[in-house]
């Protein structure tokens, strides 16, 4: 099943190039009061949405895909959780560029962990990524984003996968520069989900998946998944070694080679087999 959230914060189900105005299934989520859930609670109640979608889908309205606005699939994550220099070929480029290391020490994954974004990075292909800093190298990061599904501490490697509700395409946007990873990333709209959220039930093997972004038609980054140096089972347990994941919570599980900068009246075309595709354009 493949879930998007459009327009005015409606709910659709993809179907083709058409989506289904589902937005009445989100009845079965429960009351909820001050203080609210740290959580997206959605994706808590998944299954009872995905029940009440394939009920309200048979007489929802249809709109094509092309005239409707993509906001991100989640649309409260407690946290954004970022892999870095998760595939070699990336690893060897950041070390080897100057205008991507700015003199910091690359080291591996294994060594430097992962960090986090802030959620108010969070935007949807339709919202456009907005330059904050003109005067310094912005770049474009295609990865594949998993989202979990359920609270998950300490998981084992057998269990990792089970926790994840579902799969996005994601982009983290990032301004070169001396200061820490986590705050040249969480700039405004520098973290980009979409097109809707695949299922974890409709993705066969998410360690094999293709990945492709273009920028203004070129193509930039294209790589498979098996390529990631901690596959996305490890990258959960390495992650639920130091805090609790909750539903909604997203993993992004790294960039491969081909990172470039963009710049404002540029369009970004990403593709990840299974998923989608999304366009995105550079303000």
């Amino acid at each position: 099943m493949q879930i998007c959230r459009f327009n005015d914060n409606r709910l659709g189900l993809v179907d083709g190039d058409k989506v289904k105005d589902v937005t009445s299934a989100l009845d079965v989520l429960p009351a909820q009061h001050y203080p609210l859930p740290t959580h997206d609670l959605m994706i808590a109640n998944l299954p009872h949405v995905r029940e009440a979608i394939t009920t309200v889908a048979k007489g929802a309205k249809s709109y094509a895909l092309s005239d409707v606005r993509l906001l991100s699939p989640i649309a409260n994550p407690g946290k954004i959780i970022a892999a870095p220099v998760n595939y070699k070929k990336h690893l060897d480029e950041a070390r080897a560029d100057p205008q991507i290391h700015h003199q910091n020490q690359i080291a591996e994954i294994q060594r430097v962990g992962l960090f986090l974004k802030a959620t108010s990075s969070l935007v949807g292909p339709s919202e456009s990524v907005t330059i904050r800093h003109p005067d310094r190298r912005t770049d474009h990061e295609i990865e594949l984003a998993a989202i979990i599904g359920t609270r998950a501490d300490r998981v084992t490697r057998e269990q990792a996968l089970a926790d994840v509700a579902g799969y996005c395409i994601g982009f983290d946007i990032t301004v070169r520069g001396p200061e820490e990873r986590s705050l040249r990333k969480s700039i405004d709209s520098y973290t980009v989900l979409g097109p809707w959220l695949t299922t974890a039930d409709s993705v066969a093997d998410p360690s094999s998946l293709d990945l492709r972004l273009t920028v203004g038609g070129e193509v930039r980054q294209q790589a498979n998944t098996r390529d990631l140096i901690i596959g996305i089972a490890d990258l959960i347990v390495f992650a639920t070694s130091f805090y609790t994941l909750m539903p909604g919570d997203v993993l992004l599980t790294g960039t491969p080679e081909g990172v470039g900068p963009i710049k404002p009246g540029e369009v970004m075309d990403a593709t990840i087999s299974g998923l989608g595709s999304m366009r995105v354009e550079v303000r």
